[in-house]
């Protein structure tokens, strides 16, 4: 009697083993079929990036550095993006093309045609204004290339790129009423600023910067806002 339910029991066991067996057997055929490999795959990928250094102040020292010892730090542009235009709708037309990262919720562009010595300021791709500029002097030309606005500043103290000289902010200053930087090697900077030598605007005079007259450099410090394109070309 003992031995016949030993072996009941002994029975039952298998056939619950057995079912388990088939229950596991179709839930892993269910998991193959529906990833195809039976492993789970993840395309694309996931990553933390710093943000640009974008900087307003009252008292950043703003100085310009020597393009030719700076190679590496230029931005040269294509020989598509050399074509001259004709007209300043193709002055626009050149920055959309040529900066593929600037999204559509960015109104605002601005293109500084070296060859015209002029800035350009669009806004929904139709030209708000243009300024002249002084622009680099041989051995200090300004770079060339696809960039941003990174710092703006009220009053710029500016330090002298040879003899290290500090010169205060102001209006007479060096850099003017106003700072508008879109270059960087992490130490010095280029950018659009004042001058109290109006006289000079339209020269290549300056050590890489733009130099702009105080009135315009303080219009368009208030129509181009940090992350701004800036499109520099020959």
């Amino acid at each position: 009697m003992a031995m016949a339910r030993n072996e009941s029991v002994a029975s039952m066991i298998m056939f619950l083993c057995f079912g388990a067996a088939i229950l596991s057997l179709a839930v892993h055929l269910q998991t193959t079929r529906k990833t195809g490999t039976g492993e789970l795959n993840y395309s694309g990928s996931t990553g933390v990036y710093p943000q640009d250094s974008l900087v307003t102040g009252e008292s950043a020292i703003a100085a310009s550095v020597p393009t030719s010892p700076q190679k590496s730090g230029t931005i040269k542009l294509n020989s598509d993006q050399k074509k001259p235009q004709s007209s300043l709708a193709g002055l626009v037309s050149t920055i959309n093309n040529t900066s593929p990262s600037v999204s559509a919720s960015d109104t605002t562009q601005v293109v500084v045609d070296l060859s015209d010595r002029r800035v350009y300021v669009s806004r929904y791709d139709e030209v708000i204004a243009s300024y002249p500029i002084a622009i680099g002097k041989k051995g200090w030309e300004t770079p060339t290339g696809n960039f941003k606005v990174i710092h703006k500043e009220h009053h710029p103290i500016w330090r002298h790129p040879i003899t290290g000289a500090i010169f205060d902010g102001g209006t007479n200053s060096p850099l003017g009423d106003r700072w508008i930087g879109f270059w960087s090697d992490g130490r010095n900077e280029i950018g659009f600023h004042g001058t109290p030598d109006v006289d000079l605007v339209g020269a290549a005079v300056s050590h890489g910067c733009l130099r702009m007259r105080n009135p315009d450099v303080r219009m368009l410090y208030s129509q181009v806002p940090l992350n701004t394109p800036v499109l520099v070309r020959d």
